[in-house]
């Protein structure tokens, strides 16, 4: 484990969970700090100090009867962070949607083996932070319309999570594929990310441009 480095929390009550979270991020070779936490509220507290990078979130760390938390009510808290991996019951999957269509938000079903897949997300979501932004992003002169960041998010960024989990839960059994088709879904994994970074700056300059608009 690194002293250097850009940040990634592991947010998860489950000791299991945790140990083999940190044994495959380790494993993708990255220079990286871990950080744990056994809830999303102990984290939140924990992050003014020490900012992450990235955030995995397991479904174990979110659920309180008491406090009433669910994913929908956490997740947006910890994304004012950091993108967000988070883990949960394949049947989360539909009530996450919303949020994955943020560009913030990587959704994994809580399937063996999901770990390895978890890792290859939070490192992809790191080299894609570090990734400088080639070129600055123009729109046409004309009147621009409000609801254009949404659509783009939701329709281009939802079905980019669902290639990109699938290529990641392929990767996650890469010793028992040919080398040729490990680099090929290598390529569909970067290219997902590359898409989904692209969608994340239109849309946030489109509406940034409507901000500008309105209080002209």
């Amino acid at each position: 484990m690194s002293t250097n480095g850009p940040v990634i929390f592991i947010i998860c009550a489950d000791p299991a969970i945790t140990r083999g979270c940190i044994r495959e991020v380790i494993s993708t070779g990255g220079q990286y700090q871990l950080r744990l936490a056994g809830s999303a509220e102990q984290a939140r507290q924990i992050f003014p100090r020490t900012r992450p990078a990235a955030i995995f979130l397991d479904e174990s760390a979110v659920y309180s009867e008491q406090r009433g938390d669910t994913l929908c009510s956490v997740i947006p808290l910890l994304t004012e962070f950091a993108p967000v991996v988070v883990a949960a019951a394949p049947e989360r999957q539909f009530e996450m949607a919303s949020l994955a269509a943020s560009g913030e938000v990587d959704f994994v079903a809580r399937t063996e083996p999901f770990l390895p897949v978890v890792a290859g997300l939070l490192e992809r979501r790191l080299r894609s932070a570090d990734a400088p932004a080639e070129h600055l992003i123009a729109f046409p002169g004309e009147e621009p319309g409000g609801d254009f960041g949404e659509i783009l998010r939701h329709e281009v960024n939802n079905p980019l999570t669902g290639i990109l989990g699938n290529a990641e839960l392929l990767l996650a059994r890469r010793n028992r594929l040919p080398a040729a088709t490990v680099t090929r879904l290598e390529t569909i994994a970067e290219l997902a990310v590359r898409l989904r970074e692209t969608v994340r700056r239109l849309s946030n300059a489109w509406e940034a441009r409507n901000d500008h608009v309105r209080s002209a």
